[in-house]
């Protein structure tokens, strides 16, 4: 049985919180160069960019020496670089520490902020913003939540550790409550348990319900409700819910209120696809709080409870959330 190749350590260090790009050549190719290879796998980026991260001696093996262009294909090689970083626009809102120990952190996560890099959202990530905070380079994210939600989300500080703490959602052993404003309905009986299947499919920017097997579970409970402060919203006024999933599926508590006819505020996904937000847009964000999480510490045993300290705009001044301001 051969042995899983052991991925050597980066030779680059971290740039303002972000981890370098890691790419390792497949087994098999038609490519002679490293360079042919890059280009081909780094579509997106263009032959420029990639002879560019060359002539700039960017490319690095895992001696931390440049590689050039020309160099022979190897496979099973393990290359470094940096991207160079989008033009991201700041998130204005402040990212709160709830917790911290030796083994993780719990951060309150505001609205527009990114868990992880991914896509044009790179230091303006949760993850990158903690690491440099606090200064712990070893930071991961032990699971995600949606940029547009706010709330808890749990970071590992040990690389070693990690596992054992992605396991606990995997397993789903952490006990998750969210918050949501939505359309109140006086017909709708609450509590109650909604189940559906739920796919996504890559490059569509919603997921959906389909007949079959649900794979996805969400307890809806009435927090309370009231008339809306300064402009109608719809004949029953708003409600704050308590939404507590069973399941993880991609936004899935978003689908599931649709589906009930009482979507969240500020969701440009559901019930339709609303026009792209324009950068550094930060008005009404989406009334979705991830309130509290709950679970037994794999590596001490110790029982955690945190909570959120936000609260949702429009809860507080529907008026003020429309308008926003």
């Amino acid at each position: 049985m051969r042995r899983p190749t052991r991925t050597p350590p980066s030779p680059l260090p971290q740039r303002h919180g972000v981890d370098p790009v890691r790419v390792r050549l497949p087994a098999t190719g038609p490519w002679s160069t490293v360079r042919e290879h890059l280009v081909e796998r780094l579509t997106g980026a263009g032959d420029g960019t990639v002879d560019g991260l060359f002539e700039a001696g960017r490319i690095v093996g895992a001696d931390g020496r440049p590689v050039p262009a020309d160099a022979p294909y190897v496979p099973g090689m393990f290359v470094w670089f940096h991207r160079d970083l989008p033009d991201e626009v700041p998130v204005p809102f402040p990212l709160e520490i709830v917790h911290r120990d030796e083994h993780i952190v719990v951060a309150d996560k505001p609205h527009f902020l990114a868990t992880t890099p991914r896509g044009g959202h790179v230091a303006e990530t949760a993850l990158a913003r903690l690491r440099r905070m606090l200064d712990l380079p070893a930071l991961t994210a032990a699971h995600r939540l949606d940029r547009l939600t706010a709330g808890l989300v749990l970071f590992t500080v040990r690389p070693e550790e990690r596992g054992a703490y992605q396991t606990l959602f995997r397993d789903r052993r952490v006990h998750k409550e969210y918050e949501a404003v939505a359309p109140y309905d006086p017909s709708l009986s609450l509590p109650r348990t909604v189940r559906s299947r739920i796919v996504k499919e890559r490059g569509v920017l919603t997921a959906r319900e389909v007949p079959g097997e649900p794979n996805a579970e969400s307890r809806v409970e009435l927090l309370g409700h009231r008339p809306p402060d300064g402009a109608a919203k719809g004949p029953g006024g708003l409600a704050r819910y308590r939404l507590v999933p069973a399941t993880g599926q991609t936004h899935q508590l978003r689908v599931h209120m649709t589906a009930l006819g009482v979507p969240i505020l500020g969701d440009p996904l559901y019930p339709v696809v609303t026009g792209p937000v324009p950068a550094g847009d930060f008005r009404r964000p989406l009334q979705l709080l991830a309130r509290t999480l709950r679970f037994t510490d794999p590596v001490t045993g110790e029982e955690h409870r945190f909570r959120s300290g936000r609260t949702l705009a429009a809860w507080a001044s529907y008026a003020r959330w429309a308008a926003g301001t």
